[in-house]
């Protein structure tokens, strides 16, 4: 049974979320879940606007609170993988991870943090399989492509990392400027083929 007045306050909440105004906004969660602790949406979205101001603890306190509600509710363990990665706790990050993927084997977002997450373990083998699961539906994904090239460099496949950067920088100009920027291509700023993706 929706409660309309939850249902107002919750649309008001959301609406300050999307306006960047997240403290407001939290504010009208908290009114909610003070009358409905177990308002697993609003928990979700509470914890997400909590992850946005960079309280990575209690954004995950909130997630934890929906997940005894749903244990297997993919948005709340997406963000919950969001908020262990940003706060460094890789290894818990990559188990929900494979918790999703258990049964979601193509899930393409949790593969995403799933090879991101490997990357900054420098499991590099490991993170390029899931690059290819997901070029394999998304070929022109050029984060993805950029995030294989990385992990290619790492294993000194320079040839096949500069292709993958081609390729990367082909989606869009701002992999350019994301390469230039980046500490795995520093050590190939004199390389001719490297540089040509420059010009």
């Amino acid at each position: 049974m929706t409660d309309p007045k939850i249902d107002s306050i919750l649309d008001e909440a959301n609406r300050l979320f999307l306006h960047g105004k997240l403290q407001e906004a939290i504010t009208y969660y908290d009114k909610i879940l003070n009358e409905n602790p177990n308002h697993l949406a609003c928990l979700n979205n509470k914890g997400y606007a909590l992850s946005k101001l960079k309280d990575y603890d209690s954004a995950i306190q909130c997630y934890d609170a929906a997940l005894k509600l749903d244990s297997k509710d993919i948005p709340v363990l997406v963000n919950k993988i969001s908020s262990l990665r940003k706060k460094g706790n890789l290894p818990e990050a990559v188990s929900l991870c494979d918790e999703i993927l258990e049964n979601n084997p193509k899930y393409n977002i949790a593969l995403y943090h799933k090879e991101r997450i490997l990357l900054s373990m420098e499991k590099f083998q490991d993170s390029i399989l899931c690059c290819n699961k997901i070029l394999e539906d998304y070929p022109n994904n050029g984060d993805v492509l950029f995030d294989k090239a990385c992990n290619l460099i790492m294993l000194s496949q320079i040839e096949e990392a500069l292709d993958n950067l081609k390729n990367s920088i082909s989606q869009g100009n701002q992999y350019k400027i994301k390469a230039k920027k980046s500490k795995f291509f520093e050590n190939l700023t004199n390389d001719p083929r490297y540089q040509s993706l420059f010009s």
